[in-house]
C-alpha cells in the first residue's frame, strides 16, 4: 500500500519532466494517488505531452490563476469527474525578466504586481476554489513549492519578495484552514536546473554555492526527485498534525553559514 492510496491529488505547474511539479506528480502516483494536472494557454499542449511520460497518464484541466472564472470551473470539473480532492500542489511562479537580475530600484509596479499575483496570491486563489472539496471528507493538504525567502539572493530580486509573500500567506492560510481540517505547508527546494531556473540571470551562481556548502551535497539536475518525495509525504496523512511549516529539501544548505 502507498501513503496516498485512495486519494486524489491536483498538481499545478507541470510543464516539462524536469519540473519539480512533475517529480511530485510521479511520486504521488507511485504512492497510489489519482493525479490530476493543470495547464493553461499555449502551455496546455506541452503539459498534455509531458503527462504521457507519467506511469499512468493523468487528466489535464485548464487553470489560469489570473482568470477569475477558471479556478471555480476547474474545481467543478474535479468534483464532477473524481468526486473528491485530498491534496493540492501549488507550483506556480512567474516574474517578468525586467525585475530579475537588475536590482530592486528599477522595477515598475505593473511588473511587480504580476510577480506577486502569479507567484503568491495564486495560493489564495487555489485555496478559495478548492477548499470546499478538500474539506468534504474531513480535510486535506495544500503544499506549495518555495525557494527560501529568509535571505536576499543574487539576481532573484522581486521574485524573492514574491516568495516571502508566499511564505507569509501560507502561515495565514494554515491559521484559517486548520479548523477545517486542511493543512498548508511549503517545501523550500534547492536549485534545480529546470525551464523555470533558466529564466533566473546567473543561475550558475546558485549551482556553485550549493555544490560547495550543502552538507548532504546537491545535484541541480537529479535532486528534483528528493523534492518530489517530500511533496508526496506532505500530501499524505503522515504529517497529519503539521501545518504552517516550511520543509527544506536543499541538502542542508539553509542550516550552515560560510
Amino acid at each position: 500500500m502507498g501513503i496516498l492510496d485512495g486519494k486524489t491529488v491536483l498538481v499545478t505547474g507541470v510543464l516539462t519532466d524536469d519540473s519539480l511539479a512533475w517529480h511530485a506528480a510521479r511520486h504521488a502516483q507511485a504512492e497510489g494517488a489519482e493525479v490530476v494536472l493543470t495547464g493553461f494557454g499555449r502551455g496546455m499542449s506541452i503539459t498534455r505531452r509531458t503527462a504521457r511520460k507519467l506511469e499512468r497518464e493523468p487528466g489535464v484541466l485548464e487553470l489560469d490563476v489570473t482568470d477569475p472564472s477558471q479556478p471555480a470551473a476547474a474545481a467543478e470539473a474535479v468534483r464532477a469527474r473524481y468526486g473528491r480532492l485530498d491534496g493540492l500542489l501549488h507550483s506556480i511562479a512567474f516574474a517578468p525578466a525586467s525585475i530579475l537580475g537588475s536590482g530592486m530600484l528599477s522595477a515598475e509596479w505593473p511588473d511587480v504586481a504580476t510577480a506577486l499575483e502569479v507567484s503568491a496570491f495564486s495560493l489564495k486563489v487555489l485555496a478559495a476554489a478548492f477548499v470546499p472539496l478538500l474539506e468534504q471528507d474531513g480535510g486535506g493538504s495544500i503544499v506549495g513549492l518555495d525557494f527560501d525567502a529568509s535571505v536576499a539572493w543574487p539576481a532573484y530580486d522581486w521574485m524573492g519578495v514574491a516568495k516571502a509573500a508566499l511564505e507569509s500567506l501560507a502561515r495565514y492560510l494554515a491559521r484559517d484552514l486548520g479548523p477545517r481540517g486542511i493543512r498548508v505547508n511549503l517545501v523550500a527546494a534547492g536549485p534545480i536546473r529546470s525551464v523555470a531556473a533558466k529564466s533566473i540571470p546567473g543561475f550558475s551562481r546558485f549551482e556553485d554555492a550549493w555544490d560547495e556548502r550543502a552538507p548532504l551535497g546537491w545535484d541541480v539536475v537529479a535532486d528534483g526527485d528528493a523534492v518530489g518525495r517530500a511533496c508526496a509525504a506532505l500530501l499524505s496523512d503522515l504529517f497529519s498534525r503539521t501545518t504552517g511549516e516550511i520543509v527544506h529539501v536543499d541538502g542542508g544548505y539553509h542550516a550552515v553559514g560560510a
